[in-house]
């Protein structure tokens, strides 16, 4: 099997739909040796590099110039003889020729019509336009939730069998132990409290730092933040300062994976009240490293988090305050839901993924039952 991927998020981005783009191509060249996974972009870059090791895995140059991704990049696998184009984060090219190639796109969210307020128009246009297009092109649909897979049937009026539910896993920093030694430098280096509870994701309104931090006013527990900053953090930063929050409020940066896989194992409670996620890969990375969590009753939190973890309703912060009193409280039913949550997890490791795809692969090109 011969299989093609735009590897545009695979090169370019450092998280998000980089760190999915590169998970994928890396387990199923792990798991599914023989076949050949080609990476198609104009350039590389050094993210992903060491997948590009695998003897599997090829990077090639799409030609032409501006617009090649929309315009050549299909054709380019249609030449290369591909069985399968999978576009990774919602797209596919808009040019084909008449070569025989099936064609898959994974979508990871609709937050931008469930959330219209975040989005400014024009990118809500585009954004529209190239999933419909994605949706109508596409053989088959990844769909990284059954949230997500509910919102395509809803928004873009996909029939249900033409999408297949595959999840997401994490990296493996979050799966493997780490030495004391490592734990000490984190925390010296952070200048991090003996015990805390910790918050990762981008600091925008979605994601609802603000009512988190409501949660701990009144508290003495700490809080570790670490996410990139929008113009909402000044809302989050106007409330700590009013309340005299200061010295309870952790705001990270420039955290590497293994820093951020360390500071995961060493929280107490790993908090994420996000209003909406197409997914929610932190509380997996939560869950691997043996972590409670406490997140939302809405979208797909639940799907992510299992029934161990404890939810909240994240537009009322009484209730935020009040369960992270109840497991800050007791450590003896944090372990108990950690260890749960460590066997739920499992779900979403590296193997089971990559069966999961591999059958999708199989599924379009008719090679097993539907």
């Amino acid at each position: 099997m011969k299989i093609a991927f735009d590897a545009k998020r695979f090169f370019n981005n450092s998280s998000g739909l980089g760190n999915y783009s590169r998970d994928l191509v890396r387990i199923l060249a792990k798991f599914f040796p023989g076949n050949q996974y080609i990476l198609l972009n104009k350039n590389q870059s050094e993210r992903g590099k060491e997948i590009l090791d695998f003897p599997d895995v090829t990077f090639k140059e799409t030609s032409g110039g501006n617009f090649s991704r929309q315009l050549k990049m299909g054709k380019d696998a249609q030449n290369l003889g591909a069985d399968i184009f999978h576009g990774l984060s919602g797209e596919l090219p808009l040019k084909w020729s008449k070569k025989p190639i099936k064609k898959i796109v994974t979508i990871h969210d609709l937050i931008f019509l469930r959330f219209p307020n975040y989005y400014s128009l024009f990118d809500r246009k585009i954004h529209f336009w190239k999933f419909k297009n994605a949706a109508e092109k596409a053989d088959l649909l990844i769909a990284i939730s059954e949230q997500t897979k509910k919102d395509i049937i809803r928004f873009l009026k996909v029939p249900e069998n033409k999408i297949k539910v595959v999840y997401q896993g994490c990296h493996q920093f979050f799966k493997e132990s780490q030495s004391q030694e490592v734990f000490s430098e984190v925390k010296q280096k952070f200048n991090l409290p003996e015990r805390f509870i910790l918050n990762v994701g981008t600091i925008e309104e979605r994601k609802n730092l603000l009512n988190l931090v409501k949660a701990i006013d009144g508290t003495k527990i700490p809080l570790v933040i670490i996410g990139r900053k929008t113009k909402y953090f000044k809302k989050v930063e106007k409330y700590i300062v009013r309340n005299k929050l200061q010295n309870q409020t952790y705001f990270l940066e420039n955290v590497s994976m293994q820093e951020l896989a360390a500071i995961y194992k060493l929280a107490d409670i790993f908090v994420y009240p996000s209003f909406f996620e197409g997914f929610g890969i932190p509380v997996i990375e939560a869950l691997f490293s043996r972590t409670a969590v406490i997140t939302s009753n809405l979208s797909s939190l639940p799907e992510a988090g299992g029934k161990n973890s404890v939810y909240i309703d994240p537009a009322n912060h009484e209730d935020i305050h009040a369960k992270i009193l109840f497991l800050w409280n007791n450590e003896s039913e944090r372990k108990r839901r950690v260890e749960k949550g460590l066997e739920f997890v499992q779900k979403f490791n590296d193997e089971n993924i990559a069966t999961e795809l591999m059958k999708t692969y199989r599924q379009v090109l008719k090679l097993t039952e539907d």
